[in-house]
């Protein structure tokens, strides 16, 4: 059933995620023209908000979780899974007060209307996964930015996308990159469930009915340790989480 209705409500999802690209790039451009930073990640983050609702048109549950107070003004390193290009819309929408910056593949920054924009002029780090000096280079400047504007950044340190769910190994090198960069920055856990589910037959059809949770997870304070050891007490944290799915 969920492969079924795929085939009949994918192309619907598809067409209005792809106008909500479209209408919203000139929007971008003329908030940051006009309004500078602020306007800008106001549209961005409408942008998302509309983005999230193309989901219900999948018939998808939406469940964002957070139990904790969440500090404003201190810059924040988000460490989650990653298991789908869909990931992402809920995590800027419903992470919008912090001023998460994503770290995202160079090649995003071309060709995708509002997507290509908002990498290019929102502040994040756009790396050449090619190039490790280039990778580290952005990485540091995006920790610079942290540092003087608290903001924050979301990271998914598997490095790739889980397509069965199944976790994979976190990398060490951006999360040290930026703790190094900002040692005063919180540490916090996402665990993403079920949106490779949404995917599990490819692009066409989407999985339709899937139930999605994106919960945050207790809050991990550096304390100047060393940062591999940071970076496994928050997989373990996501990992038991994904556990309970």
């Amino acid at each position: 059933m969920h492969k079924a209705l795929g085939y009949i409500f994918t192309p619907i999802h598809y067409i209005v995620f792809g106008l909500a690209l479209v209408v919203f790039h000139p929007i971008q451009w003329i908030c940051l023209k006009l309004g500078g930073y602020r306007a800008h990640k106001w549209s961005v983050d409408w942008l998302n908000f509309f983005l999230v609702a193309t989901y219900y048109l999948l018939g998808s549950s939406i469940r964002f979780i957070n139990r904790y107070q969440l500090p404003v003004g201190r810059p924040i390193i988000f460490i989650a899974n990653h298991q789908s290009m869909y990931d992402i819309p809920p995590l800027i929408w419903f992470l919008r007060k912090y001023n998460a910056k994503f770290i995202s593949k160079i090649e995003l920054t071309r060709g995708i209307p509002s997507i290509s924009f908002n990498l290019k002029h929102g502040g994040g780090a756009n790396i050449d996964r090619k190039d490790s000096k280039q990778a580290i280079s952005e990485i540091i400047k995006l920790a610079k930015r942290m540092k003087e504007n608290k903001w924050s950044a979301v990271i998914f340190p598997e490095g790739t996308r889980s397509r069965d769910g199944e976790i994979k190994p976190f990398a060490v090198g951006g999360v040290a990159t930026l703790l190094k960069k900002v040692p005063e920055a919180l540490v916090v856990p996402i665990a993403i469930k079920n949106s490779w589910r949404l995917v599990q037959y490819g692009f066409y059809p989407l999985s339709f009915g899937e139930k999605m949770t994106w919960q945050v997870l207790q809050p991990i304070e550096p304390d100047n340790r060393p940062a591999e050891e940071v970076i496994m007490q928050a997989e373990q944290a996501v990992r038991e989480e994904l556990k309970n799915n």
